[in-house]
This record gives C-alpha cells, sequence and structure tokens, in this order.
C-alpha cells in the first residue's frame, strides 16, 4: 500500500514554488502517493497591515523572505520576482481544484507557478485564469457554476482540514499527522517516510 504525504501550498506561496519539484520526487524516489491540497496564507492578518509599525515591520520581513527565496532560487536556475501587491489566490485555487476534478490538476500547477513569479499572470485576472486552465486542456463548461456554487464550499472544507491537521503556514508537508513546514526540510520528510517504510 502506498505511503500517502499531504502537500499544503498556497499558489502565491514562493517557497510553495520552491517544494513543489522536490515534493513531486519523491513519489518516484519513495513510492509516495503526494496529495497537493490549497492553503491560503492570511498575509494581511498574518502582517496586521492596519497598524503602521506592524506593517513597516512586516514589509521588513517579507522584503528578506524574499532575498531569502531568490537565493534557493538562483540554486536551481528558477525566476521569482516579488508580487507587486498582495494577490487573493481564492481564484487560482478554485481554478486548480477545477482541474483537478479532471486530472489535471498539477498541469495548472505547474504551468500557473513560473508565470505568476515571472509576473506575467495575475491570479485576479478571471480571463487570464480562464484562459490558462483552457491551455491545459480542460474545458471551462461548468467552470462559472463551480466556481460560484460547489468550489468555494470544497475550498473551505480543504481549509477546515488543514485547521485540523495543525498547518499554519505553507509549503507544509503532512506524514503521520506530523507536520514539517518549509521547503527546505524535504529532508526531515524523506527521512521520515524513510522510517515509515523500514519499520
Amino acid at each position: 500500500m502506498s505511503k500517502s504525504v499531504d502537500l499544503w501550498l498556497d499558489l502565491k506561496s514562493p517557497y510553495s514554488f520552491l517544494a513543489k519539484d522536490p515534493a513531486y520526487a519523491l513519489e518516484s524516489e519513495l513510492g509516495v502517493t503526494l496529495r497537493l491540497r490549497p492553503y491560503a496564507l492570511d498575509i494581511r492578518g498574518a502582517y496586521n497591515v492596519d497598524d503602521p509599525k506592524a506593517a513597516e515591520r512586516g514589509r521588513r520581513r517579507i522584503k528578506y523572505l524574499y532575498a531569502d527565496v531568490r537565493r534557493f532560487a538562483n540554486q536551481r536556475g528558477m525566476i521569482i520576482r516579488g508580487p507587486q501587491k498582495i494577490f487573493d489566490s481564492t481564484l487560482i485555487h478554485l481554478a486548480w481544484m477545477f482541474a483537478e476534478a479532471g486530472g489535471k490538476g498539477r498541469a495548472l500547477i505547474d504551468a500557473a507557478y513560473p508565470r505568476f513569479f515571472k509576473r506575467e499572470l495575475d491570479y485576479e485576472d478571471r480571463a487570464a485564469v480562464e484562459a490558462l486552465v483552457k491551455e491545459i486542456g480542460v474545458d471551462l463548461a461548468g467552470f462559472d457554476a463551480f466556481a460560484t456554487g460547489a468550489g468555494p464550499a470544497l475550498l473551505a472544507q480543504h481549509h477546515a482540514e488543514a485547521d485540523k491537521q495543525g498547518v499554519f503556514a505553507v509549503p507544509t508537508f503532512v506524514v503521520d499527522g506530523e507536520l514539517f513546514w518549509g521547503q527546505d526540510r524535504i529532508d526531515f520528510v524523506r527521512a521520515k517516510l524513510g522510517a515509515k517504510a523500514d519499520g
């Protein structure tokens, strides 16, 4: 029986982008079934943007985090540019779940991440997101109904399950109830999975 790992991602998170390919590699290396799950970061809430002093500290922290992200990205030849505003990832996450239902969730993730971090894709632009869904081979029929009907409820279910698992940020791997937060925790995940296989 294949081992299952939940990986919680936000498609606006550069650290989630960095985690994606190493996480995919776990499947071939260790026979893991990787379940990619949407979890939207509340950046405004986390950095208290309504308090000027807290907001300034938050801006300094975000500036540092993006400098750090670029260090990791440069090692792998990836381009990650900081977004020019705080994006709402709801629409792109709805598109991800819609594509997932058609067996194309990863195709959407793989196409969306590099474009967003090159500032070539606006996650809040409905036409651009729909064009991406169509480009990866998913029929758009039913997307509008999903995005205004079952989709938000399904997204809320994912968030509720993430909260139940104790997820507080992304990327977070969950292996047998144990959390590993951060793209640089992949070796810990691998060791946990290896120990599980030996046990």
